[in-house]
This record gives structure tokens, sequence and C-alpha cells, in this order.
């Protein structure tokens, strides 16, 4: 575990664990009686501090083991010359139970435990019931504090993931109902607009018009009202143009599968459903001006899956666009035989696949286009705006597959 992750509660039990183990090796080196044993209790110690703080013991379970094997060889040896040196079996317990998996460790964890009896009736201690059960309960303490705290790690993720899933949840929500809200505000703002401006505006250039003809031939008056209605009527233009912003003419007088199927027809071009004049093609490129077939492009087939449901104007408008855009695409780019346009009505959400068998390309490679569109990531954009996923498969050679997921409202 990184040191940096721990938190204080976990330094200090690492801190008493060190504490713990130079305390018994300093026993053991005090009560040797032999040089050789202060020796092996430094080198013990030695060890053990390389260990701590050796990255590849925490991040490696191959080092951990090897660092294990080479503790746990110089603790046999100092075992061998004094019996004090079987405490230091309790440090090594939580060490082995850390840092190898629980089908290794406790396993190793016993070979601990009779390694430090058989020091002590090795070195003609008597033996009696504590000398069994105190190397063994101390084993099995430290089992169950290891496990245990193991468990409570993982419960403690799994909140924290949990948590983490929450606040990304609420913040999703928090961002749909800004965008719910956007949207419906631009409603609102439309239908006042119709209501109350662009009325007035139509009444005003009706009242001018009839003043001007009111008028003498010649009349001086006549040329001011003339450009007076003039204004008039581009302002009135302009806020019609607002009002249709959210609805393409392709969709004022049909259903999005209507629209999408006139784009599939012989002749028509990609981009004859953007507006000229009006809504989104007055602020944007037209996707698909000039790509004309048949002869200068695929044929092109349409299909819808599922029960078609009614869509609000945003998402028709934006599946509208992405299959202008997509096609258009395929006509400027792809060199295609064949291209596909499937709309898929779901439970809970509704598709839309343009596929073709043309060229490919690598989507990683792509930019914006030099003349002013942005291809792709106008799709990507047009999609998440409204809580929808927008995935793009090809490659050289093997045709290209746009496929756009719009999450159904609820009530759909």
């Amino acid at each position: 575990m990184d040191p940096r992750s721990l938190t204080p509660a976990l330094r200090a039990l690492r801190l008493c664990l060190h504490l713990l183990m130079a305390g018994l090796l300093v026993l053991a080196a005090v009560r040797a009686d032999s040089a050789a044993g202060t020796v092996l209790a430094g080198v013990t110690g030695a060890v053990y501090a390389a260990g701590s703080y050796l990255p590849s013991v925490r991040s490696s379970q191959r080092a951990a083991a090897v660092w294990l094997a080479v503790l746990g060889a110089s603790w046999v040896a100092l075992l061998c010359l004094t019996p004090e040196a079987l405490w230091v079996a309790f440090p090594l317990y939580f060490l082995q139970l850390h840092l190898l998996p629980v089908r290794r460790s406790v396993p190793v964890v016993v070979l601990t435990a009779v390694a430090a009896i058989l020091s002590y009736v090795g070195h003609g201690a008597p033996l009696n019931p504590g000398v069994f059960i105190g190397p063994l309960l101390g084993a099995a303490v430290a089992v169950a504090t290891v496990l245990g705290y193991q468990a409570l790690y993982r419960e403690s993720e799994r909140r924290r993931r949990l948590i983490e899933e929450l606040i990304a949840t609420r913040a999703e929500l928090a961002a749909a109902e800004r965008h719910a809200g956007t949207l419906a505000e631009r409603e609102r703002l439309a239908r006042e607009i119709h209501d109350t401006l662009a009325q007035g505006l139509s009444s005003i250039q009706l009242l001018l018009r009839a003043a001007e003809r009111a008028l003498p031939p010649g009349s001086p008056a006549a040329g001011h009202i003339d450009g007076a209605r003039r204004a008039a009527q581009d302002n009135l233009a302009e806020a019609r143009r607002f009002v249709r912003a959210l609805t393409p003419p392709d969709l004022e007088h049909g259903s999005l599968a209507a629209a999408l199927e006139r784009l599939c027809e012989p002749g028509a071009d990609a981009g004859d459903a953007h507006e000229s004049r009006a809504g989104a093609g007055a602020h944007e490129p037209q996707a698909g001006a000039g790509a004309r077939r048949p002869g200068a492009g695929p044929r092109v087939r349409f299909s819808v899956s599922g029960t078609p449901v009614e869509l609000p104007t945003p998402y028709e408008v934006a599946l509208l666009r992405i299959a202008q855009s997509a096609l258009a695409n395929t006509v400027r780019h792809a060199a295609a035989a064949r291209a596909e346009i499937t709309l898929s009505f779901m439970d809970a959400s509704v598709t839309l696949d343009v596929v073709d068998d043309g060229a490919g390309f690598d989507p990683g490679a792509v930019r914006p286009s030099s003349d002013g569109g942005f291809g792709l990531p106008a799709m990507r954009s047009r999609a998440e705006s409204l809580g929808g996923t927008f995935t793009v498969e090809s490659a050289p050679g093997q045709g290209t597959a746009v496929a756009v997921s719009l999450p159904l409202p609820a009530g759909a």
C-alpha cells in the first residue's frame, strides 16, 4: 500500500508494528548469549527495514514473497541461537497476512507458529500448555484481525464507489434538468415572440402598407413609409426564423421517419432537409449541399424498427441533423456503393444507425474540417447534449457505421 494513501489510523498501526518489531529484536539481541545472536538480530532488523522502504515489496507479490522468505530465514537462524526470538513471530504473522494472498498467508502463518514452538522446545524449555497455546493463539488472533480488517476495507470501498456513483448520478440529473429547462425556456420564448412580437410586426407592416396607398403619388412621406415597412418586414422575417429554429421545415409537416425517408430518395440532396434561411441552418454549415444521387453517390435504403413513438422536437432535430451530416460524409468522402439508415424504437431509447460500405477511415485521426464544419465532433455534441451516446466504427477499407442512441423521456 502506498504510504501516501494511508489514513492517520493506518499510519499509527504501521508505526506500532515497526516499534514492536524493533523492540522484540532488541530483546532477542540483549538476551542472546553470543555475539552471533546479536549480529543475527541486527541482520534481521536490517532486512525488515529494507523491505519496509522498498516500493516493489508493496506493489509486487513476488517481491513481497522473496522479502518475507529472506526475513523468515534470518529469523529462523536467530531462533537457533536464542529462544527469545520466538516473540518476533507475532509481527511476522501480520506481515505475512498483509503481503500474501489468503490461500498462501494462512499456511505460512501456521508454519511460523510451528517454528516458534519447535525452537522453544529445542532449547530445552520445560513443556507446558502455554508453549503451544501462546504462538497458536497469537496466530489465530492475527488471522482474525487481518481478515476482519480486509473485509471491512472491501465494504468501505464498495460504499465509497456507491457514493461516487450517487454523486455522479445527481450531477447527471442536474445537468439533464438544466438542459430541459433551457429547451423549455427556448420554446416559451419562441411562443411569446410568435404571439406578440411577430404579430405586432405583421400588423405594423399592414398598417404602413395601407398608409402608403393612402398617400398621394410622389409624396415625400411615401419614401419614409416604404423604408419603415421594409424594416418591419425584415424584422418579421427574423422573428419567424427564430420561432422556427427548433423545427426544421422537414419536420413541420411530417414525422421524423418521413423526413429521413425523403433524405434517402434517389436524386435527393443530403442537405436538402437543412434550412437555408431559418433555424439551425442559418447558424451552421449545410451538411450535404451539392452531394447528388444517383450517379454521384451510393444507393441509400431507409428502414424503421420497432413501434414508432412521438419524440420531442429537439430529439427529432438532432437525429435528422446527424443523419444529414453522416450521409453527407458518405457522399463526399466514402466512395460507397450502398448505405443504409435505420431508425430503431426500443423500450427506453431511440437509435439511429447510418452504415455504408465505403472506403472507411481512422476515427482517431479526424480533425475539424477546414471549411468551417466540424463533422463527427458536431454530431457527438448533438447526441451528448440530449444525454445520448454517439459511436463511430470504421477502419480503412471496411466501411463506416455511425450510431446515436438517445434515452426516451418519461411518458414517450
